[in-house]
């Protein structure tokens, strides 16, 4: 049976019996042991609740039968802690509770999702449950909750370990939504939520709970909710734990060679992949960007899953299921004139400034909404991450290209009913200045004229890579800021090694003048020639280039933009 690809699934135990692979991160289980109440906050997507699993597995002491099975293969089953199937596992999931404009029907749910769950305890630990209190299956949580940790206090039962998956799911449905007051409801005074947590605390101090880890995305829920679960270890910024979930560079590496050693695929095509998921996936810097970035682990085994049933580059690599976080920007920014604003920086900078001490302290909803928080919301969104001590920037081309889509739709610009014939043009016959020529024609003519006071050589490569990427993808990948030894490049077309522009490697330099400027060098777009420091620029990277891949068909080129007037291509020799 060949080993699979675990896109989509949830279940440590399940992605073990189908020899899923498996990027071992069971070293940290150890770590973890040391945390009392861990709170563990990542971007959607990232892999919590496969996370989640793990621990579950680990430490229940009804799936002790199975722990060779399930982690005998691992540094965890190698070096285990003498705590392993030793605990009653109390797994949560607060993605799955619906809301409701009435309080009192999610109140239901959540009563329904947590108190069934204890019920369940009943049937996995029978004999400890021998005595176990009567409650409904609409009981409070919280009673159901006191009851039980009670019980199993008074009859020295094992304790308890608790997991809740995504806990801030389903109040964050409210923020979007613009309910604020159902949020402050649901988190203040007695709410049912607050008191949840609050016997959470108590089965903390009585013993009861063992220890009680959380995930979630963004930190205003507990933030909020810290007078009665003041508890609370976040780790999300913890240096010991950035490598808990996503993959490192290092990681991928070691996965590639596995996958392409069991699918027998040619090993000519590897680096090239590699390059693809990198330029893709990678980039996130949770904590320093001294350590290695990580990739979004979720991203990568969706463009594995297509890779390994067919062999090739799938044409798409954005997972649609990631696009929906873009929602949270017009909710940041509440007005939508400030919305556009902030998404038009984005694509045209790729870097925001931020306060770090913004993003170590918590935030409540009201600094949420507050523009100097912007940067930091986002940065626990996924869309943005460290630069520097100063800067956050777009983790990758997969966010790169969701801001640019999301541009497109603040400004109402076709991207989708004029360019057929133009991108059929170019297939049939690749000519980059008729290219862009089209572009420029079709795209650039549709922006308001106000956008012209901000684009900028960043924002014409962006929105250039974008169009091209919806209509090309089926014979291109794109490089944007490609490292070499003499700097980063532009853009990069890239053939795919199983199309008809195999081996094509074409660099391209963007160079921007403001109408300002271009006034002031007194010259016209029929005059204007390459200028020698960008050709000398260009020529540094092809020399980087043709080092790593001496076989590729290079072409070299410098766009010229120059405000909202016009631009001129030159290709470069050499």
């Amino acid at each position: 049976m060949e080993r699979r690809v675990p896109y989509g699934i949830m279940n440590y135990a399940e992605m073990v019996q189908k020899k899923g692979y498996f990027i071992d991160k069971t070293r940290y289980i150890e770590r973890l042991e040391g945390v009392q109440n861990p709170v563990f906050l990542r971007p959607r997507r990232f892999g919590k609740s496969l996370f989640c699993s793990m621990l579950q597995y680990y430490y229940d002491l009804h799936e002790g039968y199975r722990f060779d099975e399930l982690f005998g293969h691992t540094w965890i089953g190698k070096n285990p802690t003498e705590t392993h199937n030793q605990y009653i596992v109390l797994k949560f999931d607060f993605s799955v509770i619906a809301v409701s404009d009435d309080l009192n029907d999610t109140e239901y749910a959540f009563n329904r999702h947590c108190t069934g769950r204890i019920l369940e305890t009943k049937y996995l630990y029978p004999d400890y449950m021998q005595s176990t209190p009567e409650f409904a299956a609409d009981e409070k949580a919280s009673t159901a909750l006191s009851l039980w940790l009670g019980y199993l206090q008074k009859t020295g039962s094992p304790q308890v370990y608790v997991i809740i998956d995504e806990y801030d799911n389903f109040v964050n449905q409210y923020i979007t939504s613009h309910q604020d007051h159902l949020y402050e409801e649901i988190t203040s005074g007695d709410s049912f939520l607050r008191t949840f947590f609050k016997v959470l605390k108590e089965g903390r101090q009585t013993g009861a709970v063992a220890n009680v880890f959380i995930t979630g995305v963004l930190p205003i829920a507990i933030d909020d909710l810290t007078s009665s679960y003041n508890i609370a270890s976040f780790i999300t910024l913890d240096p010991v734990f950035e490598h808990m979930l996503g993959f490192t560079d290092t990681e991928v590496s070691v996965l590639l060679d596995m996958l392409y050693e069991d699918y027998q695929f040619d090993l000519e095509t590897q680096k090239q992949v590699h390059e693809v998921v990198k330029s893709q996936y990678n980039g996130y810097h949770f904590v320093s960007t001294k350590t290695e970035a990580v990739y979004n682990s979720t991203m990568l085994m969706f463009f594995l899953t297509q890779f390994c049933s067919q062999g090739i580059i799938p044409k798409t690599l954005t997972d649609l299921n990631l696009r929906t976080d873009l929602s949270w920007i017009q909710r940041i920014t509440s007005r939508r004139e400030t919305t556009e604003e902030m998404v038009s920086t984005l694509l045209t900078s790729g870097d925001v400034s931020y306060d770090d001490e913004y993003l170590v302290s918590k935030f409540n909803l009201n600094q949420f909404f507050n523009p100097q928080y912007y940067p930091i919301s986002l940065y626990y969104l996924g869309i943005l991450t460290r630069k520097d001590q100063f800067l956050l920037t777009l983790p990758n081309l997969n966010i790169r290209k969701i801001v640019t889509e999301y541009f497109n739709e603040l400004n109402t610009i076709d991207v989708s009913t004029r360019y057929a014939s133009m991108m059929q043009g170019f297939v049939n016959k690749p000519d980059l200045s008729r290219l862009f020529s089209d572009y420029w024609r079709l795209y650039v003519s549709q922006l308001p004229e106000a956008i012209f006071s901000q684009v900028n050589e960043n924002f014409y490569r962006t929105t250039f890579f974008e169009l091209c990427s919806r209509y090309l993808s089926t014979w291109f990948v794109w490089n944007v800021e490609r490292s070499y030894p003499k700097g980063r490049t532009d853009l990069e077309f890239v053939g795919k090694f199983n199309e008809k522009f195999a081996g094509l490697r074409w660099i391209i330099e963007f160079k921007y003048f403001s109408n300002t400027e271009w006034a002031g060098m007194k010259t016209s777009l029929e005059e204007f020639t390459v200028r020698e420091e960008d050709t000398l620029q260009i020529r540094g990277y092809a020399e980087g280039l043709r080092h790593e891949y001496p076989e590729a068909d290079i072409r070299l080129f410098v766009i010229y933009c120059i405000g909202n007037q016009g631009f001129s291509v030159f290709e470069v020799t050499g």
